[in-house]
């Protein structure tokens, strides 16, 4: 072998050993491969929204809702006459939703329509319910609508149960409270305006209604917040106008119900819609819910604390898109009902002479 081709060899041997010396070079990194996630655990799916949206659906839990000709009872015997109502049910406190088994988890939030009262039913609402404490300043009270203007009889307790007697219309304040104008005082019968005014006492000061919630005085005159006044379910809302029409105190909200479109057919109902509710068993999501009066010849008489018992004795059918369609009877046309009416008149009959 030739001196030159040695050195060739030599030459070959030592890059070969140079190469095995060296670590082999790793691949070059490739993007890590993105995981497939659920939508349970994917952030910007819906299992799992945005902070922002949840926090938005949170606020609005509102269930939307059209009143039109109802009778909605407060008590066994003293209701409220729904005209025309469009609104929002809304739970109350910690309630996540409305539920129609207890009638404190929420509240009826007007922002347009017509509701009335009845003079009857609104003394009841006094007695029973505003000035039924021991240490409530009036006691005994009877409302009547005579000539325009509404009547107040009663005793008031720190006066030694004298009696007196009120007379005023009624109209809407700026904040939308309803005020009630007394124009006539009268106490064991004698008008006692004149002596109020010599001896330079205002009906906020014979009348002391600090521990009585729903009710203020300002000088002569009672202002009376609806929201607090009456019993649960509470009725929230401003109240534009307020007058008497015949025998009933008439309240207005927004345009009174003017721009509400009437229903195709006419009907007695509750129709409430979207968010969630839940009654008796049953929790409804997306809520499709109407309540139709069986005679719909004169407003719908709706009971909340028996409205079981009205449901039983009717029936329900189901829409096409899983919406609820439930047919009531009237609260007083239960059976138990026509029995107990019947036995007050014939007992009444017996007292006759």
């Amino acid at each position: 072998m030739t001196i030159e081709k040695a050195i060739f060899w030599l030459a070959v041997m030592a890059i070969s050993l140079n190469s095995c010396s060296k670590e082999p070079k790793p691949p070059a990194e490739r993007p890590a491969k993105r995981e497939s996630r659920t939508p349970a655990e994917d952030t910007t799916s819906q299992g799992a929204r945005p902070a922002a949206e949840t926090a938005q659906s949170d606020e609005h839990r509102g269930v939307k809702t059209e009143i039109r000709n109802v009778m909605f009872r407060l008590n066994d015997k003293a209701a409220v006459h729904l005209e025309l109502v469009s609104g929002e049910i809304w739970p109350t406190g910690k309630n996540q939703m409305p539920v129609f088994d207890d009638k404190t988890s929420f509240e009826l939030r007007v922002t347009n329509g017509k509701i009335s009262i009845a003079p009857e039913a609104l003394a009841d609402i006094l007695n029973e319910y505003v000035f039924a404490p021991s240490d409530a300043p009036l006691k005994d009270i009877s409302v009547s609508i005579e000539e325009g203007q509404l009547h107040i009889k009663g005793k008031l307790r720190s006066k030694g149960d004298l009696p007196f007697e009120t007379a005023g219309t009624v109209s809407a304040t700026a904040d939308g409270r309803l005020r009630v104008r007394t124009e006539k005082v009268k106490a064991m019968h004698v008008p006692v305006k004149g002596v109020m005014g010599l001896f330079g006492i205002e009906l906020a000061k014979v009348l002391n209604t600090s521990k009585t919630a729903g009710i203020e005085t300002d000088k002569n005159d009672l202002v009376v917040e609806l929201e607090t006044l009456l019993p649960p379910p509470h009725l929230k809302g401003k109240i534009k106008n307020a007058r008497i029409e015949g025998n009933r105190v008439v309240t207005f909200f927004g345009d009174g119900g003017e721009s509400i479109p009437a229903p195709k057919e006419p009907a007695n109902y509750m129709a409430l819609q979207g968010n969630e509710l839940r009654f008796g068993k049953l929790t409804m999501l997306g809520v499709d819910l109407t309540v139709l009066d069986m005679d719909p010849g004169d407003p719908l008489d709706w009971y909340q604390d028996q409205y079981q018992r009205q449901l039983a004795a009717g029936y329900s059918k189901i829409t096409a898109n899983f919406g609820l369609r439930s047919y009531v009877k009237d609260y007083s046309k239960l059976p138990h009902q026509r029995a107990a009416k019947r036995t007050e008149v014939e007992n009444r009959n017996s007292l006759r002479p």
